[in-house]
């Protein structure tokens, strides 16, 4: 029961604060303005472009606008939701540190151990939510704009709206899943500094370079090892069947780096000199 309210209070710490708001509210508007692009492009009788197998599914956005949803996440999972993430993960010890509060925690009888997964338990806490504002954003934007109805998927199979909404609620856990490596990377280096700024642009920089890399062919024998690699394999689960190849070696690369760094962070953080 203590550690639940441990993770609690940190939970309303991070969700009270104007920057984690600002953060959510820039990934609510993500959808709203794809969703106005393609309304005012089909209205000027242009074409959505796209194919069928594509990630960002804009072609049918038009035709269902539950399409909408997996449109955005495709949209904001290669840069705002990690950078998101990464700045929530990054202040988390870093921001206490700075703020000369890291102390003061540290005098309960938590202990560093039971802070530190508290800590991660809220920047997974924010990955979920984050997913799901741009999904619930996306959908009711989606239903305002374009007609909702059975859902047409990837492999030409025509299943109901039910189960296209079940999908897409799959997919969203999917995308919050895929996130938790860079939270478990963010944390890592948020044990390195009292900076909190330091801990963020060192994350979101990292992220970046990681993007970049994963996008040289030359470096193809590494990628698959890059924790972005798999991202956009949630298109999987819009087909019939499902293909589950690249959505477990995914769902694994995450829980791989949320051990190796995870216990990074455990091993850092436990051991250090905290004078702030």
């Amino acid at each position: 029961m203590w550690r639940l309210g441990l993770v609690r209070s940190e939970i309303g710490t991070v969700f009270r604060r104007w920057r984690t708001l600002a953060l959510l509210a820039v990934l609510a508007a993500v959808p709203v303005l794809v969703g106005i692009a393609v309304k005012i492009q089909t209205d000027d009788g242009g074409s959505s472009g796209g194919g069928a197998g594509g990630p960002a599914f804009i072609a049918q956005v038009t035709n269902n606008g539950l399409f909408l949803v997996f449109t955005s996440l495709a949209a904001t999972l290669p840069f705002f939701l990690p950078m998101a993430i990464g700045v929530v993960a990054g202040d988390a010890i870093a921001g206490e540190a700075g703020s000369g509060t890291l102390r003061y925690l540290l005098v309960a009888p938590a202990g560093r151990t039971r802070l530190l997964l508290a800590k991660y338990a809220t920047v997974i806490t924010f990955c979920l939510a984050a997913t799901l504002v741009v999904a619930v954003s996306a959908l009711a934007v989606g239903a305002l704009l374009f007609p909702l109805g059975d859902v047409t998927l990837i492999s030409g199979t025509t299943v109901s709206f039910a189960d296209g909404l079940l999908r897409a609620g799959a997919i969203a856990v999917v995308v919050a899943a895929s996130l938790v490596g860079v939270a478990a990377v963010g944390l890592f280096i948020s044990t390195l500094t009292n900076s909190g700024i330091a801990a963020m642009a060192a994350t979101v920089g990292l992220l970046i370079t990681i993007q970049i890399l994963d996008q040289i062919p030359q470096l193809h024998a590494v990628q698959p090892y890059l924790f972005p690699h798999y991202w956009l394999s949630f298109a999987d689960l819009l087909r019939d069947p499902v293909y589950w190849d690249e959505l477990l070696k995914n769902l694994g690369l995450q829980a791989l780096y949320a051990a190796v760094f995870g216990s990074a962070a455990w091993a850092r953080f436990t051991t250090r000199d905290i004078t702030v």
